[in-house]
């Protein structure tokens, strides 16, 4: 059964309590602007690594997280190579990818376990085809290992990717990421791989 209450049941007014509520709710938003004041700017580094220059280049998109670009130095193998034309950041080229080629960054820090990922990608192949993407580490027996991040699709025009979760638990200054097309029916092409190391995204 409900408990219900009429006005002459209730409480009468407390201008103490009132205030006690205000200053309560005061502290309440005092404290969600200092959490937000403390995210990391453009100039942040994540812990343990040296700094790295954060932006935010997927706030076109709708995407306000900070990212920091991969290491401009790719490992291109069986095919994989630099093309003309890239995405709508870095228009004048971008990474190709045929039929069982990949493409490898070089090995960056992140410190904290669980980052994410985003780029660019076009196919102008089937559009069932997917790419594959993985994340390359040590693990604590300083072991190298490769983990599958995810697989995404692509139209054949330049758009952003989901937002990759990176599962592996990385506290490492060596990490690296893979693309790999999955099929043969697919004309990849990827540009602008930024980390958002802080796992905001």
């Amino acid at each position: 059964m409900f408990e219900t209450s009429t006005a002459a049941q209730r409480a009468p007014y407390s201008p103490m309590l009132s205030i006690r509520r205000g200053l309560v709710l005061f502290l309440l938003l005092m404290a969600g602007a200092l959490a937000i004041l403390a995210l990391p700017g453009p100039a942040h580094a994540a812990a343990g690594c040296d700094e790295q220059q954060l932006t935010r280049p997927f706030l076109p998109w709708l995407d306000v997280a900070w990212y920091t670009p991969v290491p401009d130095a790719w490992t291109l193998d069986d095919g994989a190579a630099t093309t003309a034309g890239g995405g709508p950041l870095s228009p004048d080229s971008a990474l190709s990818l045929p039929a069982g080629s990949s493409a490898t960054t070089e090995s960056m820090c992140v410190s904290l376990a669980h980052p994410t990922l985003r780029f660019f990608a076009r196919n102008t192949g089937s559009p069932t085809s997917a790419l594959a993407v993985s994340v390359i580490f040590r693990d604590l027996l300083g072991i190298r290992r490769e983990l599958p991040v995810g697989v995404v699709g692509a139209g054949d025009s330049w758009a952003p990717t989901p937002v990759l979760p990176v599962v592996a638990n990385l506290v490492s200054d060596d990490v690296a990421f893979s693309f790999t097309p999955l099929d043969a029916r697919g004309e990849w092409t990827i540009d602008d791989v930024y980390v958002d190391p802080y796992k905001k995204g």
